[in-house]
């Protein structure tokens, strides 16, 4: 490696104040790398949960609109389905975790109920509707926690690129200039010693 800074004292310090402070940096990001590598895993198997949640939920709406369509009818459906009257909201706010800016996403639900007349009406209807909103629910968070797992990943990556830089290149540079430093003052010390007792010896 070739050194080009002056062997001094001062730039002696210097370098062994920056090379702390990369060890420093390296500690610190690679415990952050490890939290985000366990919060990955952990919303990952989160991810893997709703999904499972979400998927036997649909099938469960498919089932009731199956029943309620065949005891009642498309036509009737239909006008059931038009009476409704019903808002669907998204909050979407932000957190930090591990200095990752990752979504809040909330569902708000406006009725004006009731939506039709309990007479002639099957259960399976009412069921429908109950399971479509824990349906939308449960996509919502699935939604949430899938974004935060990828931007968890993006962080990761990048935190790892950085763990690499400090323990491949700075740390190992900064620790060779140290080195380097150290030995061309000592060098130059003992040369100095040298001198002055070879000035010593003709003086007497």
């Amino acid at each position: 490696m070739s050194i080009t800074i002056a062997a001094t004292k001062t730039n002696l310090l210097k370098t062994k104040r920056t090379l702390e402070l990369c060890k420093e940096g390296y500690q610190l990001l690679d415990e952050k790398r490890k939290i985000l590598l366990m919060e990955i895993s952990s919303t990952t198997a989160l991810v893997e949960k709703i999904q499972k949640e979400t998927h036997n939920i649909l099938e469960k709406v498919y089932e009731a609109f199956e029943k309620a369509l065949f005891s009642m009818g498309k036509t009737k459906i239909e006008s059931i389905i038009a009476g409704i009257d019903t808002r669907f909201y998204l909050d979407i706010g932000e957190k930090r975790t591990m200095g990752t800016i990752v979504p809040e996403i909330s569902l708000r639900i406006d009725e004006n109920l009731p939506f039709f007349s309990p007479i002639g009406i099957s259960p399976n209807v009412d069921e429908v509707i109950f399971l479509i909103r824990q349906a939308l629910e449960k996509i919502i968070k699935l939604a949430e926690k899938k974004n935060t797992l990828l931007r968890l990943e993006q962080e990761f990556n990048r935190t790892t690129k950085k763990v690499n830089a400090l323990e491949k290149i700075h740390i190992p540079y900064y620790s060779e200039l140290v080195r380097n430093i150290t030995e061309r003052l000592d060098e130059e010390s003992r040369e100095a010693f040298a001198t002055l007792k070879e000035i010593k010896k003709r003086i007497a």
